[in-house]
């Protein structure tokens, strides 16, 4: 019950529709299929709280295009590329740091068979510059807890498999 107060708190707090639909789906996946314990739906109510629709934009470019660079994900969703000193540059560093280190998305890696990250090679670049914020080379990918996450708040009532 207080997992429910919870998502209706928040349900009722959210600042758009769109917030409102992700936790009501939320809700609804939880109570319809046992997604692993508590701490999983209040992690991803706060998830919906804390990030924006720009976060949520990026997150459903990577789910629908997984491997996507950090160029296709711009171009994707604005268009044109900006000037690398920019307030659009910024911003856009600034929302893949955040789901980055917030543990729903990821670069990809290699993994051997029993699913340990094979270290990278590095290369040492030549140019003079810093890698663009609108890099063309790195791929990136949702982690499993961001795929879980999309999973429950992006999609309509999933089933159990083995139902």
């Amino acid at each position: 019950m207080a997992l429910v107060r919870k998502g209706f708190k928040e349900w009722d707090n959210a600042e758009t529709e769109e917030k409102r639909v992700y936790i009501q789906t939320l809700l609804t996946n939880a109570g319809a299929v046992s997604i692993s314990t508590d701490d999983l739906v209040r992690l991803y109510i706060d998830w919906v709280s804390i990030y924006h629709e720009t976060h949520f934009a990026v997150i459903k470019e990577i789910y629908k295009n997984p491997g996507i660079t950090r160029y296709r994900i711009w171009m994707n969703l604005n268009g044109n590329i900006p000037r690398e000193d920019s307030l659009e540059a910024d911003f856009f560093k600034l929302l893949i740091r955040d789901l980055s280190t917030g543990g729903l998305i990821r670069q990809h890696r290699e993994t051997d068979y029993y699913g340990n990250f094979v270290k990278k090679t590095t290369k040492r670049s030549k140019s003079g510059t810093l890698k663009s914020a609108f890099d063309d080379s790195d791929q990136y990918e949702l982690t499993e807890l961001g795929s879980n996450f999309v999973h429950y708040t992006m999609q309509d009532v999933v089933t159990q498999i083995g139902e």
